[in-house]
């Protein structure tokens, strides 16, 4: 029998921690990087009378966002933002989603001295990463108090992003997510649109996550701070890559891509990088200490979901 999260020694060996709780009224989140995972938390507190502000790219983006009621600035490493200060003066919290790149985090790089000016005036700091910074674990389970070993350049950029955004004077909460699906980016859309493979490597699983649950878990933690805390945010089943496609053409109605060999696919080094590592990823700390209950608990369900939804 596989052992859930909660009965690996590593879970259940931390301590218990009871965050405290904030009255969580209406006040204005600024987000470097409004990307996916961001706007899903950014489109919910919209709804409960949040200002929202923050960063993208591209002019495009810029327009689609304020059309929605965001305050958008340009940013990248090469376009930094002129006046910060002014941006921050009434934010109450900020998130971060901006990837490192191989220079290290832009957002710190380019602004650190004046996000950490303004640090202790946030009622909470987060800041988005990944699992990839525990590396390769042979399909163990890991949870936040696993040693951080990653395996690859982006899991170790990840890994000194996280040093950075904890060496503020309030320390971020570390959100090391899963992979990430959701509306319009799901196996439902890579299967209609051909680019579905079934590769199989052996014992090889992944954690996921839905980007609802990834937004219900950043909210929970902005109503109960923790600076520092570290947070796997992830679903309950570990599966292997194969069997996700394999259920989203079942719900397609059609056939499943033939199964390719690891060891004989044709993947690019990026792709690859994916299969060094091997691990079960513990939800357990979200759960205990924000109060999480996952909408949806496995990629059947959020899969099902997003097919009855029409996505």
């Amino acid at each position: 029998m596989t052992p859930t999260p909660a009965d690996t020694p590593a879970a259940s060996d931390q301590s218990p921690v009871t965050p405290r709780r904030r009255v969580l009224a209406p006040g204005h989140l600024f987000c470097f990087g409004l990307g996916y995972s961001a706007l899903h938390v950014a489109d919910r507190l919209l709804a409960a009378g949040w200002r929202v502000s923050g960063t993208c790219r591209s002019a495009e983006k810029q327009a689609e966002l304020r059309a929605r009621g965001i305050e958008a600035h340009l940013f990248d490493r090469g376009r930094p933002l002129a006046d910060l200060g002014r941006y921050l003066a009434d934010v109450t919290d900020l998130l971060a989603s901006v990837p490192p790149d191989a220079a290290g985090d832009p957002v710190i790089d380019l602004h650190g001295a004046e996000i950490a000016a303004a640090a202790t005036r946030f009622a909470w700091i987060g800041y988005l990463s990944t699992t990839g910074v525990y590396g390769d674990c042979g399909g163990a389970w890991v949870d936040e108090a696993s040693p951080l070993r990653p395996s690859g350049e982006r899991g170790l950029r990840r890994l000194k992003a996280e040093e950075a955004w904890l060496a503020l004077p309030q320390p971020a909460h570390l959100f090391r997510l899963a992979g990430i699906y959701g509306p319009g980016s799901s196996a439902l859309d890579s299967v209609r649109e051909g680019r579905a493979r079934r590769v199989v490597k052996a014992g090889q699983v992944f954690s996921r996550i839905h980007v609802a649950d990834i937004a219900a878990t950043i909210i929970a933690s902005m109503a109960r701070p923790n600076a520092g805390a570290a947070y796997n945010v992830c679903d309950d089943d570990p599966a292997p890559p194969a069997d996700v496609v394999t259920y989203a053409c079942a719900l397609l109605g059609v056939a499943p891509p033939p199964v390719v060999p690891y060891e004989t696919a044709d993947l690019s080094p990026m792709a690859r990088s994916f299969y060094d590592d091997n691990k079960r990823v513990s939800n357990a700390r979200m759960k205990r200490e924000l109060g999480v209950t996952l909408a949806f608990p496995d990629y059947r369900i959020g899969l099902k979901s997003l097919f009855d939804a029409g996505f």
